[in-house]
C-alpha cells in the first residue's frame, strides 16, 4: 500500500509504481512463467493517491499450486526418510494434501517431522549492553522462562544452501552435522572470519535452537549444531534438514487412525480354509488309495513343513496371497501322486502285474 498525500506528487508515483510494476512482473514471468511481461502484478487505485500493488488472481492462484506441490514432494522426501513403504501422498482439492501411510507406530512423531517447516538461518547475537539494555526497556525483546537471545535482523546465512544434513554423537552428546554448497561455505565463512569471538544464533521456524560463540573462523563449508538433542531428536532434525524446507507452513486438519481388524479377518479365515483343506486332501488320499494314499499324506506334511520352515528362516511377512499360495500348494501337492496311482491301477486293469504296475506308473 502506498499513500501520497501530496496531489502534485500522484502522477509521479502512479508512473513509477507502473515501472516498477512492469519490472517485477517481468521478473516473476521469467521465474515462474505466469502472468505474461505485464500480467503478473496489478497495480490498483482504490482512491486518489491510494495505491496497492499486488499479485494477480492468477498469480495467486499459480504460488498456491506451487506451493502446494513443492510441499508434496518435500513431505514424500521426508516419509521416504523414515523407512515408511507404499505411503500415499496426494493433493485434495486447491490446498490440501491426503497423506496415508499404513504400519506407522508412532504417527505424533511423523506428525512432527512433517509440520516442521525446517527454515534455518544463522543470524549474529546482539551483545552491545546499551542495545540490548534499551531493547529490553522498550519490550522488543522476548520474554519467557526458557533462555532467550536478542539476534539481528540480518540473516548472515541461509539454511537454503544447506546440502547434506546427519546425525552423530560428539562429545557434547548428539549433534548435528551440516555441509554448504558453494555459496553456502562462502557465506558461512566470512560470518565467521569476520566475527570470532561473538556467538552465533542458529534460528529454526523462529526458534533459537543454539547459539555458540565463534572460536575461530570455519572455513571448510560444515559445521556441528549441538545443543540439548536426544539421539531421536537429533536424527529428527538432520531428516528434515535433508529433505528441505516447506515453501508454507503445515496445519493438519484431520487425523485417523484404521486398525488392522479386517486384514486380521480375512488372515484368520486364511488359515480356516488351509486347515480344511489340508484335511480333506488327507481324508481323500486315504480312502481312494489306501497305504499309498497314506505315503503321499506324509510327503504333504513334510512338504508343509518345509514351506513354513522356509518362511520362518527368511523372516517372510505371511499376507492373504502367501496364504492363498499355501491352499494352493495342498492341492498341487498330491497332484503327481493322483497321476501315478491313476496309472498304476489303469495298467492293472490292463493285466500287468503289480510289480509292473508300480514301475510303469512312475516312470
Amino acid at each position: 500500500m502506498v499513500t501520497v498525500r501530496d496531489e502534485a506528487d500522484i502522477a509521479k508515483a502512479r508512473t513509477a509504481l507502473e515501472s516498477v510494476r512492469s519490472a517485477q512482473s517481468s521478473t516473476l514471468f521469467q521465474l515462474t512463467g505466469i502472468g505474461g511481461s505485464g500480467g503478473a502484478l496489478e497495480l490498483t487505485e482504490s482512491e486518489p493517491g491510494h495505491f496497492r500493488l499486488g499479485m494477480t488472481e492468477e498469480m495467486r492462484a499459480q504460488v498456491r499450486k506451487n506451493a502446494v506441490s513443492q510441499s508434496i514432494e518435500v513431505i514424500r522426501r521426508r516419509i521416504d526418510e523414515t523407512g515408511t513403504r507404499e505411503p500415499t501422498i496426494q493433493q485434495q482439492g486447491e490446498d490440501r494434501i491426503l497423506l496415508q501411510l499404513p504400519g506407522v507406530d508412532d504417527p505424533e512423531r511423523v506428525k512432527e517431522i512433517i509440520g516442521t517447516t525446517a527454515k534455518m538461518t544463522f543470524h549474529l547475537v546482539v551483545t552491545d549492553q546499551d542495545q540490548l539494555g534499551n531493547s529490553i526497556r522498550t519490550g522488543r525483546a522476548p520474554a519467557g522462562d526458557n533462555q532467550s537471545y536478542l539476534i539481528r535482523k540480518r540473516v548472515m546465512v541461509d539454511g537454503n544452501n544447506l546440502v547434506d544434513a546427519n546425525s552423530s554423537v560428539g562429545d557434547q552428546g548428539p549433534e548435528v552435522n551440516i555441509r554448504f554448497d558453494a555459496k553456502g561455505s562462502r557465506d558461512f565463512s566470512e560470518a565467521t572470519t569476520e566475527n570470532v569471538g561473538r556467538p552465533f544464533a542458529i534460528v529454526l521456524d523462529d526458534k533459537v535452537i543454539s547459539a555458540p560463540v565463534i572460536r575461530e573462523p570455519i572455513l571448510g563449508g560444515s559445521a556441528r549444531i549441538s545443543g540439548n538433542f536426544t539421539v531421536q531428536s537429533a536424527n529428527d532434525l538432520s531428516l528434515v534438514l535433508r529433505a528441505g524446507a516447506l515453501p508454507a507452513p503445515i496445519t493438519f486438519l484431520e487425523e485417523r487412525t484404521v486398525g488392522p481388524g479386517l486384514g486380521q479377518d480375512s488372515i484368520e479365515s486364511g488359515k480356516i480354509a488351509s486347515i480344511i483343506g489340508l484335511v480333506a486332501v488327507i481324508i481323500f488320499m486315504g480312502m481312494a488309495y489306501g497305504l499309498f494314499g497314506v505315503f503321499a499324506n506324509m510327503a504333504l506334511i513334510l512338504n508343509m513343513f518345509l514351506i513354513l520352515g522356509a518362511l520362518s528362516l527368511l523372516q517372510a511377512t505371511l499376507t492373504l496371497p502367501g496364504i492363498a499360495g499355501i491352499v494352493l500348494t495342498i492341492g498341487m501337492a498330491v497332484d503327481a501322486n493322483v497321476l501315478i496311482f491313476e496309472r498304476i491301477r489303469e495298467e492293472v486293469r490292463n493285466g500287468r502285474s503289480p510289480l509292473s504296475s508300480v514301475e510303469s506308473g512312475y516312470a
